[in-house]
């Protein structure tokens, strides 16, 4: 079939127009009253670039493949998707206990907490339920809070949602839409056996609408995308795009044994505010916090191996200024949706330049600047070449000033 005879071809060739548009408010989009005082409430009027490329699409009912990083806007865009369908769609008159309208599936427990917070701040004038699923913390009580309200939207973590759904405590067979995050990180993180489990026990991709986001348009994704979605309309926002235009990046040429001592003075510069420091093992960052604790630093440990409950209280010390910084892993640092990151360090430079892009997007959110500083050692400054061309541009590489090696 050509494209004459394809409306979606024409639709994907206009979404993937690469010239500047002007913004786009939420007013033009024609939303629900609910969903329309809910993001004034949040201060939401002009679209981000993946919002204004998305929606007009998922708004009618087409299928979406998205690439774009955590920070561009992109759950927000899902999110409105998702709950204007649900809005527009009545709910069947008879329903069951765990039978949900719609789904959305997340690789990391921070992401989908983040994620039903957001949905239930986006969703407060609807009365429409959220619920999130994930390992780690307490299946008593979640098993209890789907048992209770009617399941209209469900945020979940793989494990626990196929574990739930064995136990025939949810069911999927109903669901209208149906989200998968973050494509590229399940397949890193070894999920895609459990999702194509999940999605075998939705309806058909024709008689769903799915909706696909991932950082980056892998030959594995773009396979598991032919699978999923049905006939999408693909739009895609190019890292460069938050990576360069809020964030300084600087790169300090050091050896390994001064990285310490410089972390330890940048700490305690009057401009560094709740700082992100990675690594890219969990024993690095494991060493990393026990030293900076031991020298008398408020830090925190964000990784995999930390129980679930202590990673949330480690996030709400963070987020309400009683840790000076954070050390994580990227796994565990992709969820994190935190104001006011003044500074991200890169202690190792990550094995994956999208992994860079994604670090360095916890600053420079909403508008404002932030700076990412890369301490590139002769154990990985080998990596720099890759991640210089993802970004499209050289980064800039100096030796750090001798206040912060003292």
């Amino acid at each position: 079939m050509n494209d004459d005879s394809n409306p979606s071809a024409s639709a994907e060739d206009n979404a993937k127009k690469t010239e500047k548009e002007e913004k786009v408010g939420f007013k033009e989009l024609e939303l629900t009253e609910q969903i329309n005082r809910a993001l004034s409430d949040l201060g939401f009027t002009h679209c981000s670039p993946i919002q204004a490329k998305s929606l007009p699409y998922s708004l009618s009912g087409h299928d979406v493949l998205g690439k774009a990083q955590t920070g561009t806007g992109k759950t927000a865009a899902f999110l409105i998707a998702v709950f204007e369908d649900l809005l527009r769609q009545p709910a069947p008159e008879e329903r069951f206990a765990g039978e949900a309208r719609a789904l959305v599936i997340a690789p990391t427990r921070e992401l989908v907490m983040q994620i039903a917070k957001d949905a239930t701040e986006i969703g407060k004038y609807t009365g429409l339920q959220v619920h999130a699923l994930v390992g780690g913390m307490d299946f008593g009580k979640q098993l209890q809070s789907l048992h209770s309200r009617h399941v209209d939207l469900l945020v979940a973590t793989p494990g626990r949602l196929l574990d739930m759904c064995e136990r025939r405590e949810v069911y999927l067979d109903q669901v209208e839409v149906m989200v998968i995050d973050e494509a590229d990180r399940m397949l890193d993180m070894g999920f895609i056996p459990q999702v194509k489990r999940i999605v075998r026990m939705a309806p058909q991709k024709t008689h769903r609408q799915t909706l696909l986001f991932s950082a980056t348009f892998s030959d594995d994704v773009l396979r598991l995308a032919e699978q999923w979605v049905y006939e999408p309309i693909t739009v895609e926002i190019e890292p460069e795009s938050i990576a360069t235009d809020t964030v300084e990046q600087i790169v300090y040429l050091v050896s390994g044994d001064e990285k310490l001592p410089l972390l330890m003075n940048l700490i305690t510069q009057p401009d560094v505010h709740n700082l992100m420091i990675f690594a890219n093992r969990r024993d690095q960052c494991r060493v990393l916090h026990e030293r900076l604790r031991n020298k008398g630093f408020k830090v925190g440990l964000l990784s995999g191996e930390i129980p679930q409950g202590k990673r949330v209280r480690t996030l709400d010390d963070f987020k309400n200024g009683r840790l000076q910084a954070l050390v994580a892993t990227d796994v565990a640092g992709r969820g994190i949706h935190i104001e006011g990151i003044s500074h991200v360090v890169n202690y190792t430079l990550p094995d994956e330049p999208e992994d860079y892009v994604h670090r360095i997007g916890r600053t420079g959110r909403a508008g404002k600047s932030g700076k990412s500083i890369s301490f590139a050692c002769e154990d990985d400054a080998f990596r720099l070449p890759a991640i210089e061309e993802l970004l499209g541009r050289k980064l800039h590489c100096e030796q750090p000033p001798e206040h912060l090696l003292d």
